[in-house]
């Protein structure tokens, strides 16, 4: 129906492509504001912001629980330590946890593999997420789930896993995840990042509940459209983006593909990286029409793929083509 008004409106107006576009980003506005669960919407676009806007919730200038997009903002500070050669992605977990020899698969998960969600570890997300969370270990739980696959192999979801992550990253670089945070991308692109939860031994979440706001969430995306700079400094490299956004397994649940923390998929055809996380928290970067879209959205309550998410996934497709 768009599709059909925007020929309708370059027969009769002859209007420019950036005004059709405008006008078609402002039904996309319209529709995002019907959304009672979806709480901002930023689109940034050739250079400027096209929508930002805040249709409930607490604004696009206070922090926010991004859940499992945390996911993404580690792989982008793993980048980071691979830049500064502080690990690399075939790094084996155990020496970085100070944990000896396991005599199994688990011997063999390296840095990349956790990075992909392909440990080989059972998942501590979904039913298993609160007997993690309440366990007195989060590392030695993840650790000691039962292997159900091969470190390297079929895509498992798991928080678990990327907590694992985050905490060999602490270890390696001497410094916990929130500092890290603070440092190597809050400081560079001028956001802030909340202090988030830690497990019972003080290692702050790898992985999950990450504080940011709006505006600090779209402004990591146009840093990673901008090939990992801004303002003229190279705050991760072209080279990690390249590597992060590369399919090294496929999600069983979206069929989507993924890299290291990134979702890969098309929207109207255009090639996007994006973060999901619980409750329909979205940074998506579209390279080949230099757009980036974050959406924020009730933290509390849940975004199916057939559902609510499904209904944000439509909204991209609809930027995406217009």
């Amino acid at each position: 129906m768009k599709r059909r008004a925007a020929l309708t409106l370059i027969g009769a107006a002859m209007a420019s492509p950036s005004v059709l576009r405008a006008q078609g980003l402002d039904a996309v506005r319209d529709a995002a504001a019907r959304y009672d669960q979806l709480h901002s919407l930023i689109v940034y676009r050739d250079g400027e912001e096209r929508i930002g806007e805040a249709f409930r919730g607490p604004g696009l200038d206070r922090i926010t629980n991004v859940k499992s997009a945390s996911k993404t903002i580690l792989s982008l500070l793993v980048g980071i330590a691979v830049d500064r050669a502080t690990l690399t992605t075939d790094d084996r977990l155990l020496p970085l946890l100070g944990r000896g020899p396991t005599n199994d698969a688990r011997d063999d998960i390296t840095i990349g593999d956790l990075l992909s969600l392909r440990a080989g570890l059972g998942s501590t997300s979904g039913p298993n997420y609160g007997t993690w969370m309440s366990s007195g270990n989060w590392v030695r739980f993840a650790l000691d789930r039962p292997l159900e696959g091969e470190p390297g192999g079929r895509f498992i979801y798991s928080t678990g896993t990327t907590h694992l992550l985050g905490v060999a990253l602490s270890r390696a670089a001497g410094r916990d995840l929130l500092g890290l945070a603070r440092d190597w991308l809050g400081a560079p692109l001028g956001i802030d990042f909340a202090p988030w939860v830690a497990d019972p031994q003080g290692n702050y979440l790898g992985g999950n509940d990450m504080g940011v706001t709006p505006r600090g969430l779209a402004r990591i995306g146009r840093m990673c459209l901008a090939g990992g700079t801004w303002n003229g400094t190279q705050v991760v490299s072209e080279d990690w983006l390249d590597r992060a956004w590369t399919p090294r397994a496929r999600s069983p649940f979206s069929g989507d593909l993924y890299g290291y923390g990134w979702f890969l998929t098309e929207l109207a055809g255009t090639p996007a990286a994006y973060a999901r996380g619980y409750g329909g928290q979205v940074l998506a970067v579209l390279p080949e029409q230099e757009t980036v879209i974050a959406i924020t959205s009730d933290p509390n309550r849940p975004a199916r793929s057939g559902g609510y998410f499904g209904d944000l996934r439509g909204l991209m497709v609809e930027i995406a083509a217009t």
